[in-house]
């Protein structure tokens, strides 16, 4: 699941465009430029030709430090880093390095700010599309408690449109020129804007269709935690592992009576495997209620619920 390219976007907000990029051309050895335009962008060229951004963003509250409290800032401390393409193995290291070294030196994150993750769409198919709306639809709920996803940044990160969802299943689009127009089928104006309204969900589809040909993910709070952001990317990457790989994903909305244990056999099924992950897995269900160890809560709950005739297996 780790092959797959990617590229992520973190949002924050403590220093300025100028001073990340300085921070991040310092690490990578690399070297800063101002390039402007309308993002008011700073670039960083990597000896390998990788260039990562640091550009302006509207939707973020700006701020930082003055005598330890937080205080209003300028529009110069709005801050999205946009990363090149990426590879796991071979960048995961410098990824979470970049964030401490961005954390350290005064960076930090509010309810305002996201993380996005995208995944190269190469390897999509119609099939595959269609697995991934229903594996989101399916965990809606679960997915935002687990993420804690902020109201003020729920108008960028809708939960999966219903009307999507039924006709996708209803309609069962074999083409994507099928899966496109059921996409796009609740709104107006042209598809080829970068800000179309299609794109604020937890999957964006029109960065598919119409901008890098790659699956957004947009179901994360930003974060300068190395650990969190490392168990974001793994879980981007999982669930786009699953939706190409399983045969078929159906709709069914996943009633949890313990939140824990079913996020953490879900993440187990789809790869959080061993200890290599543990950290990530709980990151991931940290925010839900009930207990990862247990089904029915507690060892007494499972011995009570046998006494009822009820089955005791994880599964």
């Amino acid at each position: 699941m780790f092959t797959h390219k990617f590229g992520i976007e973190v949002e924050f907000t403590g220093i300025t465009r100028e001073k990340a990029a300085g921070v991040a051309a310092e690490y990578l050895h690399g070297s800063a430029r101002y390039s402007g335009g309308y993002y008011e962008a700073y670039e960083v060229t990597a000896p390998d030709g990788r260039v990562w951004k640091f550009m302006y963003d509207g939707s973020i509250r700006c701020q930082k430090k003055k005598n330890r409290r937080t205080v209003g800032a300028g529009s110069s401390y709005s801050v999205e880093m946009v990363s090149p393409i990426l590879s796991y193995y071979e960048d995961i290291g410098n990824i979470q390095s970049l964030i401490r070294r961005l954390r350290k030196a005064g960076g930090f994150t509010n309810n305002t700010c996201g993380i996005h993750i995208h995944l190269d769409g190469g390897e999509h198919t119609p099939r595959s599309i269609r697995n991934f709306i229903n594996l989101i639809a399916s965990r809606n709920d679960l997915f935002y408690k687990a993420f804690q996803i902020a109201p003020d940044r729920m108008n960028y990160c809708k939960k999966m449109d219903a009307y999507l969802v039924e006709q996708m299943n209803r309609l069962k689009p074999k083409t994507f020129g099928q899966i496109e127009r059921i996409w796009y089928e609740k709104y107006c104006g042209n598809r080829n804007s970068h800000y179309h309204q299609s794109r604020y969900h937890f999957l964006n589809l029109h960065s598919f269709f119409h901008g890098h040909h790659t699956v957004e993910l947009r179901g994360f709070n930003s974060e300068l935690h190395a650990g969190k952001v490392r168990a974001y990317i793994v879980f981007a990457l999982a669930l786009n592992h699953q939706a190409l790989t399983q045969k078929s994903a159906f709709y069914h909305k996943v009633q949890a009576e313990n939140e824990k244990f079913a996020m953490r056999t879900y993440l187990n099924r789809i790869g959080f495997i061993g200890g290599e992950f543990k950290s990530c897995r709980e990151h991931l269900y940290k925010h839900l209620d009930g207990n990862a160890a247990w089904r029915y809560g507690s060892r007494e709950n499972v011995r009570s619920h046998i006494g009822n005739g009820g089955n005791a297996h994880e599964g």
